[in-house]
């Protein structure tokens, strides 16, 4: 194995920011290239996933494994997972010759998501975390909100309506387009509860849960009302233009419009042409009936035929 180990902050500039992980990349040679590429991850994001679970100290390095196509651990798991992170003491693998689904993007990011995920089972200390918590507050340090997220959204609050977030867990356990609608409305309702709340929100309840707090009352205590009235009142909020508007804006909407704009203007043109020969054909048939009447009894085509007046 290739071994590349990144120290990821030891100290934390104008102690704006607490240290960031350390990283160690296992690889095989002929994956190397990606390990140059997480030797590289942006710092910036690494310390936002120890603020985000609410760490003083992210603990000890974390291992990430890189694993190709063919390794016990790609035949372990389902085809479309390209990450996974094993609780506090990880490892994360990593599996480069994927390609990476919603919510993320790119190895980097996936590789940001996963190692939220072990801060957080660090900050909870073996006490369990409700997944779209854990899940939503991945999202947030894998990468900002942006348009795909909030499309994303909205098309899962019209299949069903609003998704309960007790019923999320089983969506995610379902993969596909179930766990991306689990995503989309966990990364919202989180991103929703920091806005209201402040940044430090999620750390706050992991600090609590990691004390041996339930995590209800957790939530509780860190945002001042319960879990069942901060769900009530994002659904609440969600007025139309919050729900459609990300939507309507968004290039798959665009897609979408121009898609329907071009079977719209196909169907046009195919009853236009329609018509036209129908038209051509009337015409056609005006046409043959009138040579027809010109002929007159007893005449072809051709001019007068025997027994015709006028041969002499």
């Amino acid at each position: 194995m290739l071994a590349v180990t990144q120290a990821a902050g030891a100290a934390a500039p104008a102690d704006e920011h607490p240290s960031a992980p350390e990283l160690v990349i296992e690889a095989p040679e002929r994956l190397s290239a990606a390990a140059d590429r997480l030797a590289a991850l942006d710092r910036e994001r690494l310390w936002t996933a120890v603020e985000l679970a609410g760490l003083d100290d992210p603990g000890p390095p974390i291992r990430i494994v890189l694993a190709p196509e063919g390794s016990p651990e790609a035949r372990a798991v389902h085809s479309w997972v390209a990450g996974y992170a094993r609780g506090a003491t990880g490892p994360i693998v990593i599996f480069p010759d994927r390609t990476p689904t919603y919510p993320d993007e790119s190895l980097e990011e996936l590789v940001h998501h996963e190692v939220a995920h072990v801060l957080i089972a660090r900050a909870a200390r073996g006490h369990p975390v409700p997944r779209w918590f854990n899940e939503g507050t991945a999202m947030a340090a894998g990468r900002a909100w942006g348009v795909e997220d909030g499309s994303r959204f909205v098309l899962a609050t019209l299949r069903g309506g609003p998704v309960r977030l007790a019923d999320a867990d089983r969506l995610f356990a379902g993969g596909g387009a179930a766990a991306a609608r689990a995503y989309a409305v966990s990364g919202a309702f989180i991103r929703d509860l920091r806005r209201r709340h402040g940044s430090e929100v999620t750390g706050e309840v992991l600090r609590r849960v990691g004390r041996g707090v339930v995590f209800e009352d957790a939530f509780r205590q860190a945002t001042g009302e319960p879990l069942a009235a901060a769900e009530e009142s994002f659904w609440r909020r969600r007025t139309f233009w919050q729900r459609w508007l990300p939507f309507l804006t968004s290039s798959f909407a665009l897609w979408l419009a121009v898609t329907l704009l071009a079977l719209w203007a196909f169907r046009r043109r195919r009853r236009r042409d329609a018509e036209l020969a129908e038209r051509w054909a009337e015409e056609e048939r005006a046409r043959a009936a009138a040579l027809s009447g010109e002929a007159g009894p007893g005449e072809g085509a051709g001019g007068p035929g025997v027994g015709s007046p006028w041969v002499n």
